[in-house]
């Protein structure tokens, strides 16, 4: 079975160009230059990713992002214009794993996909027999089968990189992770300074989510000048 990529942008030449690069390497690619016909496809098309343009004519990418939270946890991939730091922050708030500012180079494009498909099967997959599957403590339970998440049994909705950057945490009870082995872990990528700001979104959005404190945290714990650690 291929991979199923969704690509949304209303500028054509770059949909164009984004879509000719995926194909190059062998995925399959839904491209639309609008926000309802890209709708449509995600509500009948079993997709892997999506790449969105947050400039949409009709529905934005930020909506698009928020319907495809309702139901999936698939990687999304947002395209932002130069200089909008808001737009990114936005993004990430709303359940998007990463971002790209216009203009990009199409090659780190596909890089990032590559990147977000691989971390996305590595924490949704149960191959290894001598993997951890299940970590549970205080009240909190991480299912790697399942990609589940509970506090106080009740279910949290979580994005991938939500889970994934719970599970690298999880795993390292006790020990603080940097915020560059954090990124590398989770995104597979190099670490740069201006990437701490998306860790910090998430780690954020992930307190929200799970009613923790920065100040008096439960769980994550801002260990400041070098990452972060929840305690054993």
């Amino acid at each position: 079975m291929g991979i199923n990529i969704l690509v949304v942008d209303d500028e054509q030449t770059i949909a164009d160009l984004i879509e000719v690069y995926l194909k190059n390497e062998g995925f399959e690619v839904h491209k639309f230059y609008n926000g309802q016909d890209a709708l449509a496809c995600i509500r009948s098309e079993q997709l892997n990713i999506a790449i969105l343009d947050v400039m949409l004519p009709d529905i934005d990418g930020f909506t698009l992002c928020q319907k495809i939270r309702e139901t999936y946890n698939f990687p999304v991939i947002m395209l932002t214009a130069k200089g909008e730091e808001i737009d990114k922050i936005n993004g990430l708030t709303l359940g998007a794993d990463d971002y790209m500012t216009k203009p990009f180079q199409p090659l780190e494009l596909v890089a990032r996909v590559k990147a977000q498909l691989r971390r996305f099967t590595k924490y949704n997959s149960g191959k290894s027999l001598h993997e951890e599957k299940v970590i549970e403590f205080s009240g909190l339970v991480l299912n790697k089968d399942t990609h589940e998440c509970m506090l106080n049994e009740k279910i949290i909705a979580l994005t991938p990189t939500e889970f994934a950057i719970l599970w690298v945490l999880a795993s390292n009870r006790g020990r603080v992770v940097s915020s560059e082995d954090l990124f590398q872990e989770v995104w597979g990528d190099k670490y740069f300074s201006n990437n701490n700001n998306t860790v910090m979104v998430h780690i954020r959005h992930l307190r929200e989510k799970m009613h923790d404190s920065a100040e008096h945290p439960k769980y994550i714990k801002t260990v400041w000048g070098v990452g972060y650690k929840i305690e054993k």
